[in-house]
């Protein structure tokens, strides 16, 4: 049974951290171990990952109830075992490699496109939505009287990787046994079968970001984080009246900058 309270052996009488055990808990030192342990794989709980991604498309809930259970217990919402981050870049690899093949390029022409998706697509993009994300929800979110709660930055990152799999897993890996044969056909079923697996991932996207803010019981109005789904299904109904195939565009988008 996961714990519920949190033990806090290092505070002083008053509930205060003394000055040694703060020292623990600042950005910078949950930082530091989080990388540390990216080095030793036995510490790395991949069998709780592997749990986690397959509860982020059945029941992704589920795991930001783990994140509550996290802060209780180690206090902190961000992860602390980088084995998440570990499979994800594995799966995006294995993904990227096969969209490549399916795409006909060659070795080299792969690697480029490797390397295009895990620093732009997945880490630059990443940094980009969890930094706005981060600020979005500290300045306007937080809740009048918790002002002394914040969102961890680490937190963001994480919500995003979370949102992230279910799309790189829809677009990546199930899109790639359509995409020869039936998406980037120049036909309505064609542009229809694409566009619909977007708009499930995106859709994916913003309702796993949305349960990632709203399980921070110090933030409020979070509910307009699925917002977004109104752009996202009229885009998805004016690219349908317009012929506009997305996935086709991507694939002319991703030749092009690997020549």
């Amino acid at each position: 049974m996961l714990p519920t309270t949190l033990v806090n052996s290092g505070s002083q009488g008053n509930g205060v951290l003394s000055p040694r055990d703060a020292a623990r808990h600042t950005a910078g030192a949950k930082r530091y171990k989080y990388l540390r342990r990216l080095l030793h794989f036995r510490q790395m709980d991949f069998e709780f990952a592997l749990w986690q991604m397959l509860y982020l498309f059945t029941s992704p809930q589920r795991v930001y109830r783990n994140f509550h259970y996290r802060k209780q217990t180690k206090d902190q919402w961000a992860r602390d075992d980088p084995a998440f981050l570990v499979l994800l870049s594995i799966w995006l690899c294995v993904s990227t490699v096969g969209f490549g093949f399916v795409l006909d390029m060659g070795f080299f022409e792969t690697i480029k496109l490797l390397l295009w998706v895990v620093f732009i697509d997945c880490v630059g993009v990443g940094l980009l939505i969890a930094t706005l994300m981060w600020f979005i929800s500290n300045k306007y979110l937080v809740k009048q009287q918790n002002r002394d709660y914040d969102v961890e930055w680490g937190y963001a990152f994480d919500v995003h990787l979370n949102a992230f799999y279910p799309l790189l897993v829809i677009l990546h890996f199930i899109q790639l046994f359509f995409i020869n044969y039936v998406i980037i056909s120049d036909s309505v079923i064609g542009y229809f079968v694409g566009n619909t697996l977007w708009l499930i991932a995106i859709g994916y996207y913003i309702y796993v970001t949305f349960l990632g803010y709203s399980a921070l019981p110090f933030l409020k109005n979070t509910a307009i984080l699925l917002y977004p789904f109104a752009l996202l299904i009229m885009l998805y109904l004016i690219s349908l009246a317009c012929g506009w195939n997305f996935t086709k565009m991507l694939c002319s988008f991703y030749k092009y900058r690997v020549k």
